[in-house]
């Protein structure tokens, strides 16, 4: 069979399981309300957890970036591409989590699979939760590591992997907030096991970075757990805080490793300055607006007690991420499409996103909605149920 034909065949196969994905055409900016495919919709899918990602003041910070670095950043970090708002971004990212140091990536992807595969070589271990997302699981896979998943949020089972691998290195592997479950990892007996058995702890902040914790500084702060316990932190900057990119923030040791080691780093254009600059603006109006948090978490208390009342099967999830739980995939492309008809934009989330059987709406909530529109999304909900 020829690749046109043996890819047609696999498309439709998919397509008759109902995993078939399609990309919806955004006409505008983010934003609780948005134009897509020609229709205005109520969107309640997005990652933009404050509501920043359009802000004025980001915008004009992007602009002005524009003005004074151009578009482009030419090259990688260690040619020419290394501008003085990337640094300033490193330096502000560092103080924000109380590390020493962080390092840019030009995405999350990229940012996990650099430092995994920095750290760890064939003579190494690495453990990680079966939901981690899935640039956590290809960075254990593509080091060359010996590879363990364990039980979701399970200790128990991460010691007894722990226990039963001999390595010259071990590395836990874990999201802070699951993102297409919501719920968070137990942390402070993750950092607990893992020094049990001289293991190191890297902890991928993507979604509670901005939201949770004092001052909006992430699951670390929320557990209050520092270096001593999570060496390794990463944090992506295209959800709550608006922009693109992502870092990793640790020990100087740590940095100037990833910056000799980590092939995502070394062998990837820069980001362009004018996004670094837009960051930087981004994660001072997170640190200093603490209302879009209170206004988020009391969206949140809002959308689940609404949900509960109307019987709905949410997940445990006391974040932006709201799961709503359909099982069978086809059923949940159609109860999107129901939802989308009554003018509310909700992705269905079906495997292997997600595992077999567990097809899902991931209802997320930003501080950019109201309690109006919040109102009537859950209206439209019992409505397409």
């Amino acid at each position: 069979m020829d690749l046109k034909a043996a890819l047609a065949l696999d498309l439709e196969q998919r397509q008759a399981q109902s995993l078939y994905r399609y990309r919806r055409v955004l006409e505008g900016p983010q934003g609780p309300e948005s134009q897509v495919d020609g229709r205005r919709v109520w969107t309640f899918c997005s990652n933009d957890y404050l509501g920043l990602a359009n802000h004025p003041k980001i915008r004009v910070a992007f602009m002005q970036g524009v003005q004074e670095y151009g578009v482009g950043s030419g090259a990688a970090h260690l040619v020419t591409g290394h501008s003085r708002a990337h640094h300033q971004l490193e330096e502000a990212l560092a103080e924000f989590v109380g590390r020493p140091r962080a390092l840019l990536f030009s995405s999350g992807y990229l940012a996990n699979l650099g430092v995994i595969s920095a750290l760890l070589g064939h003579q190494d271990a690495v453990f990680e939760d079966r939901l981690n997302h899935a640039s956590l699981l290809d960075g254990g896979l593509l080091a060359g590591a010996r590879f363990k998943r364990y039980r979701h949020r399970d200790c128990q089972a991460l010691e007894a992997a722990l226990a039963a691998r001999e390595a010259r290195r071990k590395l836990v592997v874990t999201d802070g907030v699951f993102s297409m479950d919501g719920d968070l990892a137990p942390l402070p007996e993750l950092a607990t096991v893992a020094r049990r058995f001289d293991a190191w702890l890297l902890v991928d902040d993507a979604h509670g970075l901005g939201v949770l914790g004092e001052g909006g500084r992430g699951s670390l702060a929320h557990w209050e757990l520092g270096m001593a316990q999570v060496p390794v932190l990463v944090g992506t900057l295209g959800k709550a805080l608006g922009t693109f990119g992502a870092f990793v923030a640790g020990e100087e040791t740590l940095i100037e490793t990833l910056i000799q080691q980590a092939r995502t780093y070394i062998y990837t254009t820069a980001p362009p300055p004018a996004v670094a600059a837009a960051t930087l603006a981004s994660l001072r109006l997170a640190e200093a607006e603490s209302w879009r948090r209170e206004k988020l978490a009391h969206l949140i208390a809002q959308f689940r007690q609404g949900a509960a009342q109307l019987g709905l099967q949410l997940m445990d999830s006391q974040t932006p991420i709201q799961p709503l739980l359909v099982g069978d995939s086809a059923a949940a492309l159609k109860l999107s499409e129901s939802l989308l008809a009554r003018g509310m934009l909700i992705t269905a989330i079906r495997p292997p996103t997600v595992p077999a059987g567990s097809a899902r709406l991931r209802i997320t909530l930003t501080a950019a909605h109201s309690e109006t529109q919040v109102e009537r999304l859950l209206e439209a909900l019992a409505e397409a149920l």
